[in-house]
């Protein structure tokens, strides 16, 4: 049973040319700025200082690398949805990000995290709309399952699973209860 793999903090990188080049398989967490990406890593690693969480969303501007030992490697993104910053800071981001997605050749699979006490959100279906475009291949982790009803967790996977398709895992802060099944679907795409 893999409850948590031991993992540090790499490097950060705000374009492609800047990024490490080590070839272990690639994973990069997109989401909302508040759907817990940095809460999601801590918690496979069991480090609650491993990746920095704010309450203040859009704090993630580079795109930040974590090792998980020698399996592969999590790439956290900048949120989109919530950025109190210019136009112009982010056009810049959105053309480093899509140069990132669209040519790094470690990327096993794109990670979308989808919040489970709300809806999916206008810019989620516009992030998955762009990544059905590109053909990138993808599956949906679905945050803060503790925040929701017991009697309601199916529902939400359900929902997210018809909008969405594809593989769909819940995810918990809080007890971790959902790592084992996260991990292995990680690991069979790093094989891949």
């Amino acid at each position: 049973m893999t409850k948590f793999i031991q993992a540090k903090f790499l490097i950060s990188a705000e374009k492609l040319s800047q990024c490490p080049p080590y070839t272990l398989p690639e994973f990069p967490l997109l989401g909302r700025s508040n759907v817990g990406k940095s809460s999601f890593i801590n918690g496979l690693a069991n480090n609650k200082k491993l990746a920095k969480t704010s309450n203040t969303p859009g704090k993630t501007r580079l795109i930040n690398f974590f090792q998980f030992r020698e399996d592969f490697m999590i790439a956290d993104l900048p949120g989109y949805g919530y950025a109190k910053v210019s136009k112009e800071a982010q056009n810049r981001w959105q053309k480093y990000l899509e140069e990132y997605l669209l040519k790094r050749e470690q990327i096993k699979s794109l990670v979308q995290l989808i919040d489970g006490r709300h809806d999916i959100q206008k810019n989620d279906y516009q992030m998955r709309e762009w990544i059905t475009a590109y053909n990138l291949p993808i599956f949906t982790i679905v945050t803060k399952m503790d925040y929701v009803p017991k009697s309601k967790t199916i529902n939400v996977l359900k929902y997210v699973e018809k909008e969405f398709g594809g593989v769909v895992l819940p995810f918990s802060a809080i007890d971790n209860r959902y790592n084992e099944n996260i991990f292995e679907h990680i690991l069979e795409l790093s094989k891949l």
